[in-house]
């Protein structure tokens, strides 16, 4: 089988010849459809975090495909069945955060193409237990972005705090942010996008934006004031400006939503402003099995539209450029069907 594996932080990615290998006990075998390109294997791929992951190892956590075989403890899957390879890879299953709905802070977690082989190939081995089922009808070129983008960011908009009559704003219209963008509009709130290239603002507005800020001409937070100030903002642009423009953005109350993880990400909070004005700030890590499964389940009534470009395996270094470079309005998706 083929499979990208990032050999060193210094260099591209490798197509590499592997063996298929063969599930066991708790394991999955996938035969993977699609995967789809998250700017976190980006920095997985470039060791930019703390917390590097250890080469060699294949990146990807948004992945689509058929189970061809399973381990003796896997009872609740069969052969056939279609899934999804999200980023939580397995959690402890037995601390606080685990009972108690939070399974993505598990101290104990292990994360798909981070700590253990992701789905950027074409045949990946995942825990049977944090598989999520992907419905019929459900086109997995749509289901790969879903698996992070949509469920990251739907976790976030759900944090937030967004409903009818607040005003929500989305910081970053891209894999990511369309997203946001749809989903606070399906939790009632009045919409803001914010970008910095005409493409993405054309694709905000096409989306149903209320509104629509060019951050390169107009000044964020002024605009927002004009507005009355937003009560909830989610942070999605990779740059340190952007989260400050975002904060700047908030009303008196309002809330912060951090996702974006640039390598040196900051943020200088004004503790007089904040206590004054009692606004808050928060980070928000991927959604869970169940979010998934919500997701999958707006997506399926027609609720969200995912917009995405395919590539080939082999094209893995381009892609990645592309992304770096900003030239991708949406998601891009490996097809290898």
């Amino acid at each position: 089988m083929k499979a990208a594996v990032v050999r060193s932080f210094a260099e591209p990615l490798v197509i590499e010849e592997r063996p298929v290998p063969t599930p066991a006990g708790h394991q999955v075998l996938v035969r993977m459809e699609t995967s789809g390109l998250c700017h976190t294997d980006i920095h997985a791929a470039q060791g930019d975090w703390p917390i590097r992951p250890n080469p060699p190892f294949v990146p990807g956590h948004e992945g689509i495909g058929i189970i061809e075989a399973a381990g003796d403890q896997v009872g609740h899957l069969a052969v056939g069945d279609r899934v999804a390879i999200p980023w939580l890879g397995e959690a402890c299953g037995h601390c606080d955060h685990c009972v108690s709905g939070w399974e993505t802070l598990c101290p104990e977690q292990l994360n798909s193409g981070y700590s253990v082989d992701g789905s950027h190939t074409e045949y990946a081995l995942a825990h049977g237990t944090y598989v999520v089922r992907v419905p019929d009808g459900i086109d997995p070129l749509d289901a790969a972005p879903l698996t992070c983008a949509g469920v990251t960011t739907y976790k976030a908009v759900k944090l937030s705090g967004a409903r009818p009559g607040t005003l929500a704003l989305v910081s970053g219209i891209g894999g990511l942010g369309h997203l946001a963008l749809q989903y606070a509009r399906i939790f009632g709130a009045e919409t803001v996008a914010v970008d910095v290239t005409d493409e993405k603002l054309a694709l905000a507005r096409e989306l149903g934006a209320d509104h629509v800020i060019d951050a390169r001409v107009q000044d964020v937070a002024e605009e927002m004031r004009r507005l009355g100030g937003a009560h909830v903002a989610v942070s999605l642009a990779v740059s340190n400006e952007s989260f400050d423009a975002a904060y700047a953005s908030l009303r008196r109350g309002g809330t912060l939503v951090l996702v974006a993880l640039p390598a040196e990400g900051k943020l200088e909070l004004p503790v007089f402003d904040m206590v004054l004005n009692g606004t808050k700030v928060i980070g928000s890590i991927v959604g869970t099995r169940e979010d998934l499964a919500e997701v999958f389940r707006l997506h399926g009534l027609g609720r969200t539209r995912v917009v995405r470009e395919t590539r080939g395996l082999e094209e893995i270094n381009s892609a990645i450029e592309e992304v770096l470079k900003g030239e991708v309005p949406g998601r891009l998706v490996f097809d290898m069907r």
